[in-house]
């Protein structure tokens, strides 16, 4: 049964929702292999997880070294040198909270690479969403999906004419001959999308139909709920098990 766009959008939501308000490892963990899993069923794993590393490993990065050390919790001194200590707790620290985002980027993102577009936009339409609204919100959720195609797409074609990216000087190099083509397309394509939906009359006022019926079965509405209840619920738990002033 193939899910309805708000489904996969309040499943992602959802699980995002639910993984920061539990802040737990073992959960964090279990969501990040069941976001590949779905994604590599879903043919989409070879996108997502370049796409998951070239956020994550940034804010990885930057995590470790923000918690691991200068954490004023810290105990257990594992090296010091100065006012910085590497102390076993701001490890730990660091770690969860590289797990808890690395599980909200992968369920967003595999949403993202598997939602379909014009599904999406139909769907949010008929729901009384602006017709340009709709648009933006759904090709903002796929830009990255959208940025790595393109990405893939002009790297092949400089292939093609002979560069040969190798590791080092020469990958910073690569790197900058595909960013100037890649913004310079970005831009020409957000131009002709403005000018296609101008003609489609996507600025105009009253109400508009659309050719595409997106099925949304009772049972998918009912799960819905639940999983927005659930969000909700363990947001609400987070709130009032957390002490004052923590």
């Amino acid at each position: 049964m193939r899910l309805h766009p708000l489904t996969s959008l309040a499943a992602a939501g959802s699980t995002a929702a639910i993984t920061t308000a539990a802040a737990s490892l073992p959960l964090s963990l279990a969501v990040m292999g069941a976001a590949v899993v779905l994604s590599a069923r879903g043919g989409t794993a070879r996108r997502l997880l370049p796409a998951a590393a070239a956020v994550l490993l940034p804010l990885g990065l930057s995590l470790l070294v923000m918690h691991g050390l200068f954490f004023p919790e810290g105990r257990t001194v594992l090296a010091q040198w100065g006012v910085a200590r590497v102390t076993a707790e701001g490890l730990v620290f660091a770690l969860e909270r590289t797990a808890q985002l690395g599980a909200v980027v992968l369920a967003l993102l595999a949403f993202s690479f598997s939602v379909s577009v014009p599904d999406l936009v139909a769907v949010l339409s008929s729901r009384g969403v602006h017709g340009r609204f709709a648009f933006v919100l759904a090709s903002t959720l796929t830009l990255l999906p959208a940025i790595t195609s393109r990405v893939e797409r002009i790297r092949q074609a400089q292939e093609s004419r002979g560069l040969v990216v190798r590791r080092g000087l020469h990958r910073a190099a690569a790197f900058r001959l595909q960013a100037v083509p890649l913004v310079l397309s970005l831009i020409e394509d957000a131009g002709t999308r403005t000018a296609a939906l101008e003609a489609r009359g996507f600025s105009n006022p009253g109400p508009r139909t659309s050719y595409r019926d997106v099925p949304d079965p009772i049972l998918q509405r009912v799960l819905r709920a639940v999983l927005l209840g659930a969000a909700a619920a363990a947001v609400a738990a987070r709130l009032l098990l957390t002490p004052a002033g923590s």
